[in-house]
């Protein structure tokens, strides 16, 4: 993998080429790990002509998540996905285990491997039942997808490597095989902060971008612009409009704010708006799914062990939650991160050639252009009683 000669220049992020996304505040790294223990690892396989892919996992906080669960939902946009974990997520309104992403026929395998991990954990000896949380895109057409290359080993060193701080993006991890409008999608990360008066609350985006559409950024028709329609082919006949169009879009939200599963459900939902801002409306074989989780660590489940009575904590939950007329500006945060998080997957990316398929990387060059020519670039600096 590697640039080509026309993209020489440095991938920056968005914000760091002038592009203001909503009007809330982003966090020290402005990303999913800005919210408090959250930490990301990725395992990137690139081996030959032909495989590119890799694992994402994302822990809710440092401990042992199994014995302290925390407040998790997931929403469903477009079911075409192969989800692992979700029902049981559904059913209780927690997550138990650190959460993996990767490609479509590889997602039972980091399964088996987040279950290697948790039940070697000291104290776990007796844990007969796991629910590991999963999701997938399909990177085949960069990648060997039904060589299924990732192993247990691999899903290991995904997790050996999260940490907080900066986030790799782009081609990385479960990115490295993904597309998006017709470009090279990936990795992307975003976060907002809440103004001191609506309790400073952060609100964390991770994204692993593989859906079509015509890509609009902040308003500017991009995707039009540069000629590049990944749409139907019956809803375009360009000569030059890319077809390959279906995918996928795993979308986990994490935030500080004390929320039970009702209301990060709903959290969950509302990112799904980010598709209509950024110009893609969700195929009909485009898997989307969100899974989002509180880390606040007064709503933190220390749950009874069936198995294990003596771990027995409590059967009272804690009762400190924001109450729904609170959950506006949590709903514009996860709005605004996840509209970031895709761009982020966009400008980070890079050329990739893989199973003889050749997927570009965003022009930033010819993009900054067409955001100029529509002024949209820092254009919400004027909003200052927005900003602190």
């Amino acid at each position: 993998m590697s640039l080509n000669s026309a993209e020489a220049q440095q991938r920056k992020r968005a914000r760091d080429l002038g592009l203001d996304i909503g009007i809330l505040q982003p966090g020290k790294w402005n990303a999913i790990t800005d919210v408090e223990g959250v930490k990301v690892g990725h395992q990137t396989l690139v081996k030959g002509d032909n495989i590119r892919t890799g694992i994402t996992v994302i822990f809710p906080h440092d401990g042992d998540i199994f014995n302290e669960k925390v407040p998790g939902a997931v929403f469903v946009g477009n079911g075409y996905g192969k989800a692992i974990g979700f029902t049981q997520v559904e059913e209780l309104g927690n997550i138990e285990t650190p959460i993996g992403l990767t490609g479509t026929l590889n997602i039972w395998t980091v399964a088996n491997g987040i279950v290697r991990y948790v039940i070697n954990l000291p104290g776990n000896e007796f844990i007969k039942s796991i629910n590991p949380v999963v999701g997938e895109t399909n990177d085949s057409f960069l990648n060997d997808i039904r060589g299924e290359h990732i192993t247990v080993d691999d899903v290991l060193k995904a997790i050996k490597n999260a940490k907080t701080g900066p986030v790799e993006e782009g081609c990385v991890g479960a990115g490295t095989g993904t597309s998006c409008f017709g470009f090279k999608g990936g990795i992307g990360t975003s976060s907002r902060i809440l103004p001191k008066e609506l309790g400073r609350y952060t609100v964390g985006v991770l994204v692993q971008t593989n859906f079509g559409g015509v890509l609009n950024i902040n308003g500017a028709p991009v995707g039009r612009e540069l000629g590049v329609y990944n749409v139907p082919e019956s809803m375009c006949k360009k000569k030059d409009s890319d077809q390959d169009y279906d995918g996928s879009c795993m979308i986990v939200i994490a935030t500080d704010a004390p929320l039970f599963s009702r209301n990060l459900k709903r959290l969950a939902k509302r990112s799904f708006l980010a598709f209509g801002i950024v110009g893609a409306w969700s195929s009909n074989s485009s898997g989307d799914y969100a899974i989002a989780f509180s880390t606040n660590p007064q709503n933190r489940i220390r749950d009874v062990d069936p198995f294990n009575r003596e771990k027995e904590k409590s059967i009272e939950y804690p009762t400190r939650v924001i109450i729904n007329s609170g959950m506006s500006t949590l709903f514009q945060a996860v709005v605004e991160a996840t509209v970031e998080a895709m761009y982020n997957s966009l400008f980070m990316a890079r050329d990739v050639t893989g199973c003889g398929n050749t997927r570009e990387a965003l022009p930033l060059d010819k993009t900054m252009d067409i955001l100029k020519k529509y002024n949209v670039l820092n254009w919400n600096k004027k909003l200052d009683p927005c900003k602190e």
